[in-house]
């Protein structure tokens, strides 16, 4: 790596690099499966966190954990190095592993409200009609001060509507317990995938995403994501709305001489798939954006043809490793992304993608003013640190060593929605009924016994030496006192049991 505001990416006839100062125009590193694209990952990790640039990747094979680890050299990258004309020194970074469920890295959570409506009805698979139920519900959750910060608020919130059906329709439209009951059953299932361990709080401050270490060097942040991708949905679902939250909260810079923050999404088809055309405009305008705020994105996956082409003219720094042409498809694949480069006169780009070897790309990058550089192929660069996975024992060590021990660790449920709307309906946050009161009057022991003529009402003593206080009772009051108590249990089931139905039939919904 060279100390001149670049990043080495490999070297053809002459050293490819990366300007620092244009890294925030994004980048695409592409390949078939095998062909070196995690390296790759590594490589431009490990360049931006030595120029004290914080980075953030999703670990989807476990494999980019070693960067936590110092190189063991490795016949190959010694070999490369000298290939390259460089000296191999193992080195290692200062790493903190985050995960959904943590299980193998601090957890990381989002409240609700933070998601949003938008990003919501993508993770559930909601149609129009779905979706805009539940933007009728963030709205009256809003207008009556309801904090929606898990699950459970907005199955409560949803019940709520459900109930309130008819009223809620003349003004905000058509409220169905069918669709109620589908956006139910998809946050069931949502519960089932443990995606309720990632809503709640306390939510992921993004300032500890940009940190730097005690010698200034970047702080590189794993997600671990090979369990997350058992739910690709949620996986592609966290990534944007942690872009999403870097566009929101961070102020505009312009352009640095380097970023703020790197992110590598790794997988990147997955955000893509399926998507709905409101969700792609929303991509397509983080990612030009988010360029003024100081931050890089970098898409990371297969085929090029998974980028939808609005995104893909935003990606100026540009890896392409081999693939394959064994399909039209594939045919269709290696032209397009041939297309994408500057051309070289030198090279015949489409045929070199289908002839490069393991280590080795096309590259092109951004220059000057910002024009790409003609593509060039060249052999990649070895990773300084370790590559493949680390040692559960050495994560474990990183994690207690990464400073966020006891900040996220614990779950808070606060008073939110479902509280709320549980104690106007007269229950407990955990579905029992509020006890009556029986202290100064007014609790339905004193109802029954006033109607009796008893009551448990104080009666002052009259006789010599009184201190006043409760006089003894008769035999006539303590039974009616006791039958009060028998008529008020028997009352007080009937009333909890029909409450309890009430309660849980709403929450179900109706069925479609």
């Amino acid at each position: 790596m060279a100390d001149d505001g670049t990043i080495l990416i490999g070297k053809s006839e002459k050293p490819e690099v990366l300007l620092l100062k244009l890294a925030n125009r994004h980048g695409l590193v592409t390949g078939a499966t095998g062909t070196g694209k995690t390296v790759t990952l590594q490589v431009l990790a490990e360049g931006f966190a030595k120029h004290g640039v914080p980075v953030f990747a999703a670990d989807i094979k476990g494999d980019l954990s070693g960067i936590a680890a110092p190189g063991n050299s490795k016949p190959p990258f010694v070999k490369r190095a000298e290939e390259l004309g460089l000296k191999y020194e193992p080195d290692q970074f200062t790493t903190v592993f985050w995960d959904v469920f943590g299980e193998q890295g601090h957890p990381v959570r989002a409240t609700i409200s933070e998601m949003g409506p938008l990003l919501l009805a993508r993770l559930l698979d909601l149609n129009d009609t779905q979706e805009g139920v539940l933007n009728i519900a963030f709205r009256i959750a809003d207008e009556q001060k309801l904090l929606l910060l898990d699950l459970k608020d907005l199955r409560a919130i949803l019940a709520f509507i459900a109930e309130n059906a008819q009223e809620l329709t003349t003004k905000y439209g058509n409220v169905t317990s069918a669709s109620v009951g589908t956006i139910q059953r998809a946050l069931l299932v949502l519960e089932n995938q443990k995606g309720d361990l990632f809503f709640g709080e306390p939510a992921l401050d993004i300032n500890d995403l940009m940190k730097t270490d005690r010698d200034g060097r970047g702080i590189v942040n794993i997600m671990a994501a090979d369990k997350l991708m058992a739910n690709p949905r949620l996986y592609a679902t966290f990534l944007l709305w942690l872009l999403s939250e870097l566009f929101e909260q961070l102020p505009e810079v312009g352009d640095l001489d380097k970023p703020k923050l790197v992110f590598f999404f790794d997988e990147a088809h997955l955000l893509f798939n399926g998507a709905p055309k409101a969700l792609l405009t929303a991509v397509e305008q983080v990612v030009r954006l988010i360029r003024s705020k100081g931050v890089g994105v970098y898409f990371v996956t297969q085929n090029p043809l998974d980028i939808p082409d609005t995104v893909l003219a935003q990606l100026g720094n540009r890896v392409q490793h081999a693939l394959r042409a064994f399909t039209p498809r594939d045919q269709k694949a290696v032209r397009a992304a041939a297309e994408t480069f500057r051309q070289n006169p030198k090279i015949n780009t489409e045929q070199a993608i289908t002839q490069l070897a393991v280590g080795e790309a096309l590259v092109s990058t951004l220059e000057g003013k910002g024009s790409p550089t003609m593509v060039e192929r060249c052999l990649i660069a070895p990773p300084m640190a370790q590559v493949g996975p680390i040692t559960p024992q050495e994560r474990t060590q990183c994690m207690r060593a990464s400073g966020f021990t006891g900040k996220y660790d614990t779950m808070v449920d606060r008073d939110s929605a479902y509280e709320a709307l549980m104690k106007r309906k007269g229950m407990n946050a955990d579905g029992s009924l509020v006890e009556a009161s029986t202290e100064g009057g007014g609790g339905i022991l004193d109802t029954i016994g006033g109607w009796l003529g008893g009551g448990s009402g104080e009666r002052p003593k009259t006789g010599p030496g009184s201190r006043g206080g409760r006089l003894p009772q008769s035999m006539t009051e303590k039974i009616i006192t006791s039958a009060a108590r028998s008529a008020a249990t028997s009352i007080g089931r009937q009333v909890g049991t029909a409450i309890l139905r009430g309660v849980l039939g709403s929450l179900t919904g109706g069925r479609r």
